[in-house]
């Protein structure tokens, strides 16, 4: 099973992209729109990926990408940029197979 953390600010995209995540049969999504919340979710689950969605401030972003790589270097970060489930499963793959699009 593949853990998939997805950090955003807009709550209607935040459950697309959730939604759109767990369709896939051995992948599992979660997602969070507070870096409290984010951090929380982080502790407790071992994430395989990380995707930052849009509108997170650069002040935030660079907290994050700093407290997920000192507490866990191995869990991928990537950046999701929107567009649709295609964009988003390729995002995954790439992420899955090395080829880190941040």
């Amino acid at each position: 099973m593949i853990k998939i953390l997805y950090i955003g600010r807009h709550e209607d995209i935040l459950q697309t992209v959730v939604r759109l995540i767990n369709k896939e049969d051995d992948w599992f999504g979660i997602g969070a729109s507070t870096n409290a919340e984010a951090t929380a979710l982080f502790e407790l689950h071992n994430f395989d990926i990380v995707l930052l969605g849009c509108g997170i401030e650069p002040e935030s972003e660079s907290y994050l990408i700093s407290y997920l790589t000192i507490n866990r270097p191995e869990t991928k970060i990537v950046q999701h940029f929107g567009g649709g489930s295609g964009l988003l499963k390729n995002e995954i793959i790439h992420a899955l197979n090395g080829e880190l699009l941040q």
